[in-house]
């Protein structure tokens, strides 16, 4: 692009601003999430006001709000709504559970799948609130290796089990279509606390449990 028309450009990027955004300060914070977006989109090299784009602002802010929507929620608070005293002290098991977040490197998607398993101390929580858990922590910015801990930890330290492991199974954007581009790798974390961590046996046997397909469930 020539120097005069990047000049155009820029010009066009100022005058996208409201007045009102202007008149109240020149800081990036006193602009609205909507003129962000356009200003973004001015130095793509692109047109915010054609056909296509118009609403594009507004419809990005609505897009962030609910895939970020997990910072308005407490998770203790969640589980804390469904515990319920039994006796069983064998593993309970949740897995595949479908899970998108958004990279906070690039907010670029990773989109896979977890698996959580504990054995109960004298509580269980209800089997729903584990997707639940899942659900709010992913749609918050995150990197896949804190998304694991927060999930077991969260776990631990409302119920108190004897021990609580957390799989959890990914494909970056951020690796698949930028960078080395490549379509086919997987990341894998985990996270083991209590027995899960101390007892080969009982970390074992939530590892093949969950290798183990869905037969017509």
């Amino acid at each position: 692009m020539k120097p005069t028309e990047r000049t155009s450009t820029t010009t066009l990027s100022t005058s996208t601003l409201s007045t009102s955004t202007l008149s109240e300060a020149s800081t990036l914070t006193s602009a609205s999430y909507e003129d962000l977006v356009r200003e973004m989109l001015v130095r793509l090299g692109e047109d915010p006001d054609r056909e296509g784009l118009v609403r594009t602002p507004h419809r990005v802010r609505k897009a962030m709000q609910f895939l970020t929507r997990g910072y308005q929620e407490d998770p203790e608070v969640l589980l804390k709504g469904a515990l319920f005293t039994v006796t069983y002290d064998e593993m309970v098991i949740v897995k595949d559970v479908e899970m998108f977040s958004l990279c906070e490197h690039h907010l670029l998607p990773f989109f896979g799948k977890v698996h959580v398993a504990y054995i109960p101390n004298g509580r269980v929580i209800g089997l729903s609130k584990i997707p639940r858990l899942i659900e709010l922590f992913s749609r918050r910015l995150q990197i896949q290796e804190r998304l694991t801990t927060q999930i077991a930890e969260t776990i631990q330290k409302v119920i108190e089990p004897q021990g609580v492991g957390v799989v959890i199974e990914a494909r970056h954007l951020c690796m698949m279509m930028r960078g080395v581009e490549k379509q086919h790798s997987a990341a894998v974390t985990s996270s083991m606390l209590g027995c899960f961590r101390n007892e080969e046996e009982t970390r074992s046997e939530f590892l093949s449990l969950i290798r183990q397909r869905p037969n017509g469930v």
